[in-house]
């Protein structure tokens, strides 16, 4: 009999393992640890990628039906996880009905529906993408709203000759956000769950905000900021995971990038406020508030008012976020990690269109984390980071893009846009307080630029690569940076309209120029170059290191202004990103539209062998395309495994590319085996190593 429920289709992803017979022959009284505990001393970290391999669909409803009974799910969904323990190895099996899965004509054509119309999902879980979004948003917000402020309280905490305190006042929630990450995230999440670690930490953020409001010294703010990075750093670990856990496959590598776009608006949020809470008050009166009034004078509320509103009104985002947090059901993964699978179940089936697409994923996903374990007994993470070449090659060229991200000199903008534009309009003689508007319109207007052109990279990211997107915007950077660094050499005294033209253009420019770069790549990239198996090690290691050259950058800028003044200190970082240009060329290999196999493959390639061809590469267009020479393209760079004399096996195990990055249609097999089950058809192993 055909089941009577109906469900929707998990975007398929690829796996290329190695070719082995199909798995009929156990006792039906074999439970799933068992088997699973097989296939992973047989495949070890491959098995990561489809934890079910070689398993006949006969095989699978069996374990299907016991995995109900054994983890206290209702008896009367025996038959149901039967179906889901089939499409959970192969979410292609229902285009191959067999005695063993027989779907209606409804069910099937729900599969083919979700693939063509993947953002038809239910509403919980478009507001569980609300409140991911909405904590994006606050952190960009926290970033800014010290930008328009912190030109203010800088005279207001007499600070304006001590760089080195100022700059670590700016900086406090970064370096908090540098151990936060690595030391707080995981206990956080581990007892409170997905949903509570947010909420704790927006409710962090919300009274830091509001406290700093209050302060009176600098001291006072340096505190209340190390609160803030509480709230910032486990959060920035935390909601993309929420996000990617909860989310279906087809649409999970849409949720990483969100991330960074409502992150991008948040940045927009808090330079917007710096324009609108300008007036409030009398900051902006140079009679009453001017910059050498005094301390006292500056710390009143008619003075002070402005600036407090500014670093104060990001309390409410997060205030918004609390509440929402108490609609959203938790994330199934930590569920199943407590031994939770009833309230897993309940869980998927609101974030899922059907019981059965709730099931597949709860059946996936317990296999998935039983591996993982597995592994983890074996081996200890950390070391296997930087033992096997593999994966030092991806913390390598993680660690890079990470680094990068700070080091092009985008938050020398993002933290002092609102100084350094003051520097371009105003003349240093003469202080006047309402040059002030001018530079925090401009800086308004460089967040909404980061804004608008970071939603063109959710397409160009998959369409154009990781890769050339960084080799592209690298020189473009470094030209706009050290546009902006010659502009302040421009006199204020004779031309002083070309000078801040000159200036803002350069800092539109790089803001273009970065967005669809430097900004959406990192995370992604390094979301998705890691083995499963560390994953998690290689996420934290790389948040850490971008928190912490943030706090480096934004500690150090006033400092570095004061020695080498604008020019200098914007043309450092102009050299930066031509150093970053050849780091990337060197180091950082493409993973556009790889499976996990295919970057085991692509990260097994020699750092020397990588970095030659990358040179000869970048030659051969240097002297075709500039010196105009007719020279033969050097031969590309041969990954094992792709080449046609031995094919590789395609297997479309339902969650392989946990990154949610597309990945290519299956190559055709082109040799037959009696032992294939429906939907894949295993040819050569290339015999890859791991």
């Amino acid at each position: 009999m055909e089941p009577e429920y109906s469900f929707a289709f998990q975007e398929p992803a690829v796996f290329t393992p190695n070719s082995n017979p199909v798995i009929d022959h156990d006792s039906d009284d074999e439970d799933l640890e068992e088997i699973l505990n097989r296939n992973v001393n047989s495949h070890e970290f491959g098995v990561l990628a489809n934890p079910l391999l070689n398993l006949s669909r006969r095989r699978l409803r069996a374990l299907g039906r016991g995995f109900v009974g054994k983890r206290g799910l209702p008896e009367d969904k025996k038959e149901l996880f039967a179906d889901a323990a089939v499409l959970a190895q192969n979410n292609n099996a229902y285009t191959q009905p067999d005695d063993y899965l027989q779907l209606n004509d409804e069910a099937r054509n729900i599969l083919k529906r979700e693939v063509t119309h993947k953002w038809d999902q239910p509403k919980k879980l478009y507001s569980l993408i609300a409140v991911c979004a909405s904590a994006a948003a606050v952190q960009g917000w926290n970033q800014t709203a010290a930008n328009g402020a912190n030109i203010f309280y800088k005279y207001a905490f007499n600070l304006q000759n001590n760089s080195g305190i100022f700059g670590l006042v700016n900086g406090a929630p970064y370096l908090c956000c540098t151990f936060s990450c690595l030391l707080l995230t995981g206990p956080m999440n581990r007892y409170l769950g997905r949903r509570w670690t947010i909420f704790a930490t927006c409710l962090l953020s919300s009274v830091a905000c509001l406290s700093q409001a209050f302060t009176s010294n600098w001291q006072q703010m340096f505190a209340l900021r190390i609160i803030l990075g509480l709230g910032i750093g486990p959060k920035s670990a935390t909601v993309p995971i929420f996000a990617a856990e909860s989310s279906p496959a087809p649409i999970r590598g849409a949720m990483v990038m969100m991330w960074q776009t409502f992150t991008a608006f948040g940045i927009f949020l808090g330079l917007m406020t710096g324009v609108v809470f300008f007036n409030v008050g009398n900051s902006g009166d140079p009679n009453i508030c001017a910059t050498t009034s005094g301390s006292d004078n500056l710390l009143s509320l008619n003075c002070s008012l402005g600036w407090k509103l500014m670093v104060g009104a990001p309390m409410l985002l997060p205030l918004l976020v609390c509440v929402h947090v108490f609609f959203i059901p938790e994330s199934p993964r930590w569920y199943i990690g407590r031994g939770e699978y009833l309230k897993a179940f309940d869980a998927l089936c609101q974030l899922r269109n059907s019981e059965l697409q709730a099931a597949r994923d709860l059946f996936y996903i317990h296999c998935l984390l039983h591996a993982e374990r597995e592994i983890q007994k074996k081996r200890n993470r950390l070391v296997e980071m930087v033992r096997r070449p593999r994966n030092r090659r991806a913390l390598q060229a993680s660690i890079i893009v990470m680094f990068m991200q700070q080091f092009c000199g985008v938050n020398t903008l993002i933290h002092y846009s609102t100084i350094i534009l003051y520097e371009a309009v105003s003349n240093n003689k003469t202080k006047d307080i309402q040059s002030y508007r001018k530079a925090l319109l401009g800086s308004m207007g460089l967040g909404l630029i980061n804004f608008l052109f970071a939603l063109p990279a959710v397409r160009l990211i998959d369409t154009r690569g990781r890769r050339i997107l960084l080799l592209t915007t690298f020189p473009l950077m470094a030209l706009f940076m050290l546009l902006m660094a010659l502009g302040f050499l421009i006199p204020i005294d004779t031309h002083a309209n070309a000078r801040t033209g000159v200036i803002m253009l350069g800092i539109y420019l790089f803001a273009i120029a970065y967005s669809p770069g430097e900004g959406p790549v990192p995370f992604t990239y390094s979301a998705e170059c890691y083995p499963l198996y560390v994953r998690d090690v290689g996420m934290s290691i790389a948040t850490a290191v971008t928190w912490g050259f943030n706090f480096l950058v934004t500690m150090t800028l006033p400092a570095m202004q004061s020695k080498l003044k604008q020019t200098g200190a914007l043309g450092f970082y102009a050299a930066w990103n031509v150093v970053g240009f050849f780091l990337i060329l060197l180091f950082v290999p493409e993973t556009k539209n790889r499976s996990l196999e295919e970057l085991d493959r692509i990260f097994s390639i020699s750092t020397r062998k990588f970095a030659s061809n990358s040179i000869d590469v970048a030659m051969y267009h240097v002297k075709r395309k500039i010196f105009r020479l007719d020279i033969q393209r050097p031969a590309e760079l041969h990954i094992p495994g792709d080449d046609d004399e031995k094919p590789i096996v395609q297997f479309t195990g339902h969650g392989s590319n946990t990154s949610g990055s597309p990945v290519p249609t299956p190559r055709p097999a082109s040799v037959d085996s009696e032992h294939s089950w429906p939907g894949v058809q295993p040819v050569k192993s290339t015999g890859t190593q791991q």
